[in-house]
Formats: C-alpha cells, sequence, structure tokens
C-alpha cells in the first residue's frame, strides 16, 4: 500500500543490511524525477534519490512496463544513463514475458534484489484503482509472469504500491493487488510452493 515514495526508505533500510541492490521495477513511470512542485521527495523521484545515494546496483535494475506521459522529450534518458534497463510497455505487448525473465534472472545474479511493483503498471482495464492510470499497460498474466519468473533470485525484499481503492468501485484493484503480493511471498528464498 501506499505511494511510491515508501520504497525509497525501504530502500535505505534495506542498503544497510545488503549494501546495494538490484530491483525489479514494475510501473508505467520510471519514478526518476527530480522534482516536482519544488518537493525532491514524493512518488515521482523515490529512484532518482535512490541512485544518488547508491542504494541501488544500477546494472542490476530492470523497469518493465514503463509508458505514459512525461514532461521530458527522452523520459528514459536518465535511466539509461545510470545503466538501468528500460522495458517500455509496447515491447511487453501481445507476448509472454517468461523470456525476459529469464534474462532478469541472468542479470540479477545472486546477489540481493528488491521487487517493487506499482499497480499502474497493470493496465488500467485491470487496475483502474489507481491515483495515475496510463493506458496500455501489462495484463495480470503478464504480471504473474514477472513476480513469478523472480522464483530463484535473492528477493530480500518487495512492495505493491499505488493501489487506491476509491478509484474502482468493483474492487478489482485491491483484489489483483493482493494477489500479486501473495505471488510476491511465495517467491522469497526458502519459501515452498509445492
Amino acid at each position: 500500500g501506499g505511494d511510491h515514495t515508501i520504497t525509497y526508505p525501504i530502500l535505505q533500510a534495506m542498503a544497510e543490511k545488503h549494501g546495494s541492490v538490484g530491483l525489479v521495477h514494475v510501473d508505467a513511470h520510471t519514478d526518476t524525477g527530480d522534482k516536482a512542485l519544488g518537493e525532491k521527495i514524493y512518488h515521482g523521484t523515490p529512484f532518482r534519490r535512490c541512485v544518488e545515494e547508491g542504494l541501488l546496483d544500477c546494472s542490476r535494475v530492470v523497469q518493465i512496463g514503463i509508458r505514459g506521459s512525461s514532461y521530458d522529450p527522452d523520459p528514459y534518458e536518465y535511466c539509461r544513463e545510470q545503466g538501468f534497463r528500460v522495458v517500455p510497455a509496447e515491447e511487453c505487448w501481445r507476448k509472454s514475458l517468461v523470456p525476459l525473465m529469464e534474462e532478469v534472472r541472468k542479470q540479477m545474479g545472486d546477489k540481493p534484489v528488491y521487487i517493487s511493483f506499482d499497480i499502474d503498471g497493470i493496465d488500467p482495464a485491470y487496475a483502474p484503482g489507481t491515483g495515475t492510470p496510463e493506458i496500455a499497460g501489462l495484463t495480470p498474466a503478464q504480471a504473474l509472469e514477472i513476480i513469478r519468473g523472480c522464483k530463484g533470485l535473492n528477493v530480500v525484499g518487495c512492495d505493491l504500491v499505488e493501489v487506491a481503492p476509491m478509484y474502482d468501485v468493483s474492487g478489482n484493484t485491491a483484489l489483483l493487488g493482493a494477489n500479486l503480493l501473495f505471488e510476491m511471498l511465495c517467491v522469497l528464498p526458502g519459501v515452498k510452493t509445492t
């Protein structure tokens, strides 16, 4: 729960224990802005703050499902300059993400990894209950492929953010969010799922 700002202090705590971590980040937005309305800490800046503090192993950051509006002509430039792998939503359309996650597992290796999942990474047809919905997103099946594709990684923590149930009278967003978080718990090291 909460907005994506919560990931910043969580990753500060993770770094105290594990050093810089890899990141599997599912989102419609990169959340690497510098500031908004004069503020440097808000839900669109956490990963820039994390880079500045050395909390992320930038060679092991992948952002999946990125799309939507931006204030910059090249909204992914900052991410690529840091060494992030950016997988725009259009590269995910109409296909399984199992092959992508095989590549991600190789990229992450056996070092600590954090999963951060913004519900707006999912298309608003399935998850309208969020503050910044963007069309043409991932499907719930693709979300499961991403999360289940993290099994075997050294996952040290995870979050699921930006669920706003009051924007979805059907309750589907909350249901999807709860199921995705359950799936994340199932890929933690040592969890038996069979």
